[in-house]
């Protein structure tokens, strides 16, 4: 590879990678099943490598990625025409729409509960980061901070409401009611 290929190449990886969940719940959502969306997925990352450099730019890759998944999906149906449990264009387009729409309010409201996540004192962000951690236990985690486990639910619950009250406001903030 070139030098301009190799970069071209690291920033396809980058928006591809910083994107792939989002495209996978989309691809998801409009095929029957996890095998499916796998097939289709494959042939998403394929299309978006061999086409990067048609994108207009790097911000509106995720739209381009989002046009790519709905045609890639859209080949996927006309190639299994016969099967029965697909759904007809018209109905695939309705719920690809939607799909794009919640998948854009789902990273809105991930960016937001981010942001007030950073917000947090110290102390409860690292609390919030230990309760959630995986295999966390709530009873240990109570016993190290000489608390009982009643009273770190207590805490917790009221350090979520105050999370979702900011994510909340922030959402507003962006008229993303």
């Amino acid at each position: 590879m070139t030098e301009f290929n190799t970069q071209q190449h690291d920033q396809f990886l980058r928006r591809y990678t910083e994107h792939e969940p989002a495209l996978r719940a989309f691809v998801r959502s409009l095929v029957p099943t996890r095998e499916d969306a796998r097939e289709v997925m494959q042939e998403v990352a394929v299309v978006l490598g061999r086409k990067f450099a048609q994108c207009a730019s790097q911000e509106d890759f995720r739209k381009w990625a989002f046009s790519v998944a709905r045609l890639e999906v859209l080949a996927w149906k006309r190639d299994r025409a016969r099967d029965r449990l697909l759904f007809d264009d018209e109905l695939l387009g309705t719920l690809a729409e939607e799909a794009a729409g919640l998948s854009d309010r789902l990273e809105a409201q991930l960016e937001a509960l981010e942001d007030c996540l950073a917000k947090l004192p110290p102390a409860q962000r690292a609390l919030v980061a230990a309760a959630y951690a995986s295999e966390a236990r709530i009873d240990r985690l109570a016993e190290q901070r000489g608390q009982t486990a009643m009273a770190l639910y207590k805490l917790l619950r009221r350090i979520r409401l105050a999370l979702v009250e900011c994510t909340r406001r922030a959402l507003v903030r962006e008229g993303l009611t």
